[in-house]
This record gives structure tokens, C-alpha cells and sequence, in this order.
């Protein structure tokens, strides 16, 4: 992926961003929050984040600082609220495609089959040094803080409208709609081919023909209504589906130390209601699929094994191709407690 952040424009955002919070630190109260999906928080996870953070966050520093909400990608696309963010003082809540062009490592942190549980995702991202590293990264070399890791909806499951799918054989043939490079590479290891499709485009996509599939957590294949246009759904756990809380660092540096530590627990409080308001949906989400007629596959323990002994070695070398320096692997790696995927 072409990064589209030249140096020029992130000198040039860095400096427009130091001199517009120097100059508006102590008068502006109301920060702007951008993010993806509907403010529907029935169906958008990221929206009941969102919602919470407004909430706690006006509470907590006695309404010095006021959150407005742009959901529906309102503020821009991807590239254009991370621009803003590097640029103004505002918040962001971005997946890999606003990261990665700053922070490439990033896409470590998506080796399939990484985590088994709720539980191992969040002290990775929670206590592990590589998200450290990540985290230095991003602040070093854009002028943003990484604030929190918010789930959007559990684990990523398999989507087609061919047949039911529990092997990886059962790729061999089948177009799928990626998201970004990291899955195309994932589909072509099981066999099938990928194709970049913007998420505004995905139903319409698979309505189509365009592509037979996709991957998702089953919070947006309901908010996408992709039910309509699926038949199947592969319960296979591929990676943990998260976004994150962005801000500008020279705006979060003006604040009084006060007013910092009591937005920094708001974060913290409104990330633990999200993750656990989450993790009561996802039984209910799959439920719902079902009665709208999907026929959900929950591949065997060695149908899983053999989607990881075949993705997981096809990403690193993904990995590898796009020259990430191997401390980051090893760093993540040991992290998840899989040190055995080591050379």
C-alpha cells in the first residue's frame, strides 16, 4: 500500500498542529470526534464507545471539555481525519487503513489466529511492549496519540454466497472483498483471490457478483445488511476486530494535568463499558444472522488448525514482503505467547 502521507504534508501538519492548539488550547472546549458506522448502538460498537466517551468525559472534567460526535464518517474518510488529526485538535476513531500509512507495523498486530479469546486480545493490547512500541510510533512520527484500542464487534468471520465453508479447501475458486493488502494475502493463501472494496461499496458488491464473500465481525455484517446478500457464515475467530482512539498529541499536552488524568479515565471507563457491552452481543448477533436465514459453520478444532498452519505463516511472510523489521514480529509474538512461531 502506497502511503499517502508524504513527508512534506506531515512536516506541514505537524506545525499547523502546534501552532493551532498553542493558539486555541485555553479557549476551545469542544473537540470534535470522528468515526465510521451509524450512531446506532444497537448495531455499531463503535458508536456505543463513542456515545460513553461524550458522556464520561463531560462528567469527569466538569464540562471544561465537550465532545461533539461526528459518526457516518461525517469528518472525512480515513485519510482525511487522520490529516485533521495531525492538523487541529480532535479526536479520531480509526481502523488499519488510517493507521498503517503512518504506522505500518500496525499490521502486525493482525496475525490470524493470534488471540483465542476476549481476554488474551485485551492484555495484549492492554500490557503487551509491542503495542507500546506502537503507540511511541505513532506519537514520534505523526504528532497523534494512540488513546485506546476499541472493539468493534468480536472476532472476524467468514462470509459467501457459493456454499458453506469449514476448510480452507473450500476457498479454492471464491473472490472475496479485502479490506486492505494484509487480507488479499490472507484470502490468496486459502485459494482465493482478493479484491480492495471500500466499505460503502461492499454491498453492492456482493449484491452483484462482484465479490462472493467478505470477512467481518457479525456487528457489521448486520449493520451492513450483508445478510440480504450471504448465505453463509464460518465462525472461524480469523483476527480480533478492532479500531482505535486517536488524538492530537499537542492538544492533550495543553490541558492542565487535571483535566488530563480526568479525560484519561473517562477513556479508560468508556473503553471498559464498549468491551463489555460488546461481549454480551455477540451470541445474540449470531443468533440473529441465523434467523435471518445465514446457515452458520463453526469449523472443528482441526479445520481451525489447519486455517492457522496455513494463514498464519502466509501472513508473516506478507509481513516479511513488506519489509516491517522482524523485532516488531518478535516483540508481538512473544506477547501472544506464541514464541514458537519464532525462527
Amino acid at each position: 500500500m502506497k502511503p499517502y502521507f508524504s513527508m512534506t504534508t506531515l512536516a506541514t501538519a505537524c506545525l499547523l498542529g502546534s501552532s493551532l492548539v498553542a493558539s486555541q488550547a485555553t479557549a476551545q472546549t469542544t473537540i470534535n470526534l470522528g468515526y465510521n458506522g451509524a450512531p446506532d448502538a444497537d448495531k455499531n460498537a463503535v458508536h456505543v464507545f463513542a456515545a460513553n466517551l461524550k458522556t464520561l468525559v463531560e462528567e469527569k472534567t466538569d464540562g471544561e471539555i465537550q465532545l461533539q460526535l461526528y459518526p457516518n464518517s461525517m469528518l472525512g474518510e480515513e485519510q482525511e481525519r487522520m490529516e485533521q488529526a495531525m492538523s487541529s485538535p480532535m479526536l479520531n476513531v480509526a481502523s488499519f487503513a488510517g493507521v498503517s500509512p503512518l504506522v505500518d507495523e500496525i499490521f502486525v498486530s493482525a496475525i490470524p489466529f493470534l488471540f483465542d479469546d476476549f481476554d488474551a486480545a485485551r492484555s495484549f493490547f492492554d500490557e503487551g511492549s509491542y503495542w507500546q512500541e506502537v503507540e511511541k510510533a505513532l506519537q514520534e512520527r505523526a504528532g497523534i496519540d494512540m488513546l485506546a484500542v476499541v472493539e468493534e464487534g468480536g472476532f472476524l468471520a467468514f462470509t459467501n454466497n457459493k456454499k458453506p465453508i469449514s476448510h480452507p479447501d473450500d476457498f479454492e475458486g471464491l473472490r472475496f472483498r479485502a479490506m486492505d493488502p494484509s487480507q488479499v494475502a490472507l484470502y490468496e493463501a486459502f485459494g482465493a483471490s482478493g479484491t480492495p472494496i471500500p466499505w460503502t461499496e461492499v454491498y453492492m458488491a456482493l449484491r452483484t457478483g462482484v465479490a462472493d464473500g467478505q470477512m467481518n465481525p457479525p456487528m457489521y455484517i448486520i449493520l451492513g445488511s450483508l445478510h440480504e446478500v450471504q448465505d453463509y457464515l464460518t465462525l472461524a475467530n480469523i483476527q480480533y476486530s478492532n479500531q482505535f482512539l486517536v488524538g492530537n498529541s499537542q492538544m492533550i499536552e495543553s490541558w492542565e494535568e487535571e483535566t488530563r488524568n480526568a479525560f484519561m479515565e473517562a477513556v479508560a471507563e468508556a473503553n471498559q463499558q464498549a468491551r463489555e457491552h460488546n461481549e454480551s452481543k455477540v451470541d445474540e448477533r449470531i443468533a440473529y444472522l441465523e434467523e435471518q436465514g445465514m446457515e452458520v459453520i463453526r469449523p472443528s478444532e482441526d479445520d481451525l488448525t489447519a486455517f492457522r498452519e496455513i494463514g498464519q505463516p502466509a501472513y508473516l511472510e506478507w509481513l516479511s514482503e513488506r519489509n516491517i523489521d522482524q523485532r516488531w514480529i518478535d516483540m508481538a509474538l512473544e506477547d501472544a505467547g506464541m514464541s514458537d512461531l519464532l525462527d
